[in-house]
């Protein structure tokens, strides 16, 4: 093999490392994450499934745009409600909802109702205030920070599809790589070691036969 289709190999090599590398960074993690929620949601539909005190949202509307955007991955993390303030950024429970809907809007008021915290919201995107006060027990969690689109990604990879695609298809491709990967080299080896037989065997004939024309001259 020449130098340069050495080179050649050594750089195609390291750049489908590199892309196998980055595709574990985002995906595995998202993976995990999705499992993570599937498994808790499926051990206990009482809770909104976490990790630790973390707790990861998918945005679907634009209500708080553009501090949060539809499509976003959001993350937020378990609070005390007595320890919202005004401006927080809060998920809840949406209390005119079916009871499992999450909404994620800003604090504009904490009001105190016969011992129990409740608190105004409205979606900063929104031209009027939520309809309903939230108690202190629809308080889920504070916002922390976003993912900007990385909601559409987990989304996707929830469905067949996307664990078809984002998955299967480049485990298979990596370990598809990978046996040829070690084919080339096996053979890479062989042709190495033939070669250096070969040579071996060279210097071994061209001795004997040195030796040979000595032992004639000195006879």
């Amino acid at each position: 093999m020449s130098e340069k289709k050495k080179l050649n190999a050594k750089l195609i090599d390291r750049i489908l490392t590199i892309v196998g590398i980055v595709l574990c960074v985002i995906l595995l993690p998202i993976l995990l994450m999705n499992v993570t929620m599937i498994i808790k949601s499926w051990t206990n539909d009482t809770e909104v499934p976490s990790v630790g005190k973390v707790i990861p949202f998918i945005v679907l509307t634009d209500s708080m745009d553009p501090e949060i955007k539809s499509g976003d991955l959001i993350i937020c993390n378990k609070i005390d409600p007595d320890e919202v303030k005004v401006d927080d950024i809060i998920s809840f429970f949406d209390p005119a909802g079916n009871g499992v809907s999450v909404v994620t809007h800003r604090v504009l008021e904490i009001i105190e109702e016969d011992g129990t915290l409740k608190f105004r919201t409205k979606g900063d995107n929104n031209n009027t205030e939520d309809q309903m006060l939230v108690p202190a027990d629809k308080v889920i969690g504070i916002y922390k920070f976003r993912i900007g689109g990385l909601g559409n990604v987990a989304m996707f990879m929830s469905t067949t599809a996307g664990l078809i695609l984002c998955v299967f298809c480049p485990l298979v491709l990596f370990i598809g790589y990978d046996i040829v990967r070690r084919k080339i080299n096996d053979n890479k080896n062989k042709q190495d070691t033939d070669a250096l037989l070969a040579e071996l065997e060279a210097l071994k004939a061209e001795k004997a036969a040195t030796q040979a024309s000595n032992d004639q001259e000195q006879e």
